[in-house]
């Protein structure tokens, strides 16, 4: 507490520096935020709009605000920092400072909004949506956040907490220019398992299998309602909007009293909605207007416009189509939205249906197409080289490969004994030594010598089974927590950074060299990953080793064209992570000049 006193001093000395560009941690929380009071003059306030105990272990319980946006806002730094001069407080003087607080909540507080997209269909734009929206939002200077309360995805990531999330709500966050988000954005992943089975993920960490009627019947009415509106309430308390997505349609009716993720959430949040319609898939007429019809009184009210999405060619031509579409529904077409031409990481293994190959680069790098294919992003960064990435179902496209990724994925056992029972194991293994292989996730575990399932965890049958042997390594799968954390890494041969994370079920008795050496504050000491330098074969549980230059470029240096030359012209791109914020800023530009802004901002509740 004297350290916390001694900071608010200097800081209040300072007076209101706004954003602190030279802090290392800058922004640590969201962009354009105040960074003055770093160390809370108000601190413990305990209001729990703002904060939480925490249990330590002691007899005392700590007050956790470290989620707390309020303090980093503008407007509160303001108003606070000249009444905290004016009556010359001290950091000491907990109850003057208290009553400065209570000020500024009653003056300038406010639970925020939420508004929600959701999808005339399934693959709308739902979440593009969602992520422009938000864009244009933080380009106004407001503080939103995204929510979806119900995710189904293998495309997953871990937040800086180590909570599992779907990739997309991460994604949204980006845009939305937040730098920690946390699961309370998706507070329900299900991860299918094969069939008609899904590991259900609660507030970022496992809670059980669920079959579709126990998930509908029992998970639903149990606990699932709860936990959605737990969450949105927490997001309402700490930004001004909360922008939510739906999922598939609104409007399924075999399963509307028992839906969650659409207008039940819409209900819990009380939030407007958008209705989305996907263009290019030819009848968004009847889409939107049979969306419409199928909803009950109560929840078609919340529908207050219609944004036409994907449109190519000439917008106009549509706008005939939006004057009827809007009589005959009685709502407004706030949008006409032309196909946006970005590179975003895909959110599902759908983007990969019906496609073979992706980019026209000279490097032909064949990426097994796992049945269960999971943490496909991990890939992305590949298309940005000078690339044609071949989605491998056969032993040929193995063969014909100038380097191998074989992926992660949500089941290492049943997609193993698929790779083997289409040849295409062998084919693998026949490459051996001549092309660079990448092994991530499960596709690491498929690599080493054995996979040991003696109790059927992972293939329900129990069972040890033969890898690749392309590493000495032996996983094996047995009752245990899953791993959920985020790594920060280096090369053990000093060529560089890696950062990503770990989602896996299944360890690994690791019998080869490192591929690197850990190090997040903790944990320096430890190794991960695998590699024989000489056999050009590599292996590591991280996902998005590939997000950063060092270990992209390494791998790609292996690569002996057989091919065409390399294109001319082409530009690669080593910060990632900027690239995607590039194409979220073009994103978001085609939205608000196709959109309404005036009707869009009514409906966010802001007069222009």
């Amino acid at each position: 507490m004297k350290c916390i006193k001694k900071k608010v001093a200097e800081e209040l000395e300072a007076g209101n520096i706004r954003m602190n560009h030279s802090c290392p941690y800058h922004p640590s929380h969201f962009v354009g935020q105040n960074c003055t009071f770093c160390y809370c003059p108000f601190y413990p306030c305990e209001d729990p709009r703002f904060g939480h105990f925490i249990e330590t272990g002691r007899p005392d319980k700590v007050w956790s605000c470290e989620e707390c946006l309020f303090i980093h806002r503008h407007f509160l730094v303001e108003f606070a920092l000249p009444k905290i001069k004016e009556r010359r407080l001290q950091p000491d003087d907990h109850e003057g400072m208290m009553e400065i607080f209570h000020e500024a909540v009653e003056k300038l507080w406010r639970p925020g909004k939420a508004i929600m997209v959701v999808g005339a269909t399934s693959d709308a734009g739902k979440s593009m949506t969602v992520a422009a929206l938000g864009r244009i939002m933080l380009r106004k200077g407001y503080l939103c956040a995204p929510f979806k309360s119900q995710n189904m995805s293998l495309n997953s990531r871990v937040t800086a907490k180590g909570h599992e999330i779907a990739m997309v709500q991460m994604l949204q966050a980006q845009a939305m220019g937040l730098t920690t988000p946390d699961y309370h954005m998706n507070p329900i992943l299900l991860k299918p398992k094969g069939n008609t089975e899904s590991q259900v993920m609660v507030e970022g960490k496992p809670f059980g299998d669920y079959d579709v009627p126990g998930y509908y019947n029992d998970f639903v009415p149990g606990p699932g309602k709860e936990i959605v509106k737990r969450n949105v309430d927490y997001l309402k308390n700490r930004y001004d909007y909360v922008i939510m997505e739906g999922a598939g349609s609104p409007a399924e009716i075999n399963i509307y009293d028992k839906d969650i993720a659409n207008m039940r959430a819409a209900e819990l949040a009380d939030a407007d909605c958008i209705l989305v319609v996907n263009v290019e898939w030819g009848g968004s007429f009847a889409y939107a207007i049979g969306t419409v019809e199928l909803l009950p009184p109560e929840d078609r009210k919340r529908i207050k416009g219609i944004i036409l999405n994907n449109v190519r060619g000439d917008p106009e031509k549509m706008r005939e189509g939006a004057d009827e579409l809007a009589r005959r529904c009685g709502l407004p077409v706030m949008g006409i939205i032309p196909h946006a031409d970005v590179q975003l990481p895909q959110e599902d293994s759908e983007a990969f249906r019906g496609v073979k190959t992706k980019g026209n680069g000279s490097m032909r790098i064949a990426v097994v197409k796992l049945p269960r294919i999971a943490n496909f992003t991990d890939l992305d960064p590949l298309y940005t080289e000078d690339t044609t990435i071949v989605f491998a179902d056969c032993p040929e496209d193995i063969t014909t490969a100038d380097a191998i990724v074989i992926p992660g994925t949500k089941n290492t056992v049943d997609d193993y004994k698929w790779l083997v029972s289409t040849g295409i194991a062998d084919a693998i293994k026949s490459m051996k030594g001549k092309v660079p292989i990448l092994g991530i996730c499960g596709g690491y575990q498929m690599m080493g010598a054995e996979i040991r399932d003696p109790k059927g965890i992972e293939g329900k049958v129990p069972g040890n089974y033969k890898g690749l042997g392309l590493f000495n390594n032996i996983s094996y799968f047995e009752e245990y927590d899953k791993r959920i954390i985020r790594d920060k890494a280096e090369l053990v041969t000093g060529e560089g950074e890696v950062e990503g994370y770990e989602i896996h079920m299944g360890m690994s008795d690791v019998k080869e060299k490192p591929l690197f050496n850990i190090t997040n504050f903790g944990r320096k000491g430890e190794v991960e990953g695998s590699f024989r330098e000489d056999e050009m074969i590599y292996g590591t549980y991280i996902h998005g080793v590939l997000d950063k230059p060092a270990f992209r470029k390494k791998f790609l240096s292996l690569v002996k064209v057989r091919g065409e030359k390399p294109a001319e012209g082409m530009q690669t791109v080593d910060d990632y992570d900027k690239f995607v914020d590039q194409n979220l800023d073009k994103l978001a530009d085609v939205f608000e000049k196709g959109l309404d802004m005036k009707a869009f901002m009514k409906i966010m509740g802001v007069e222009e």
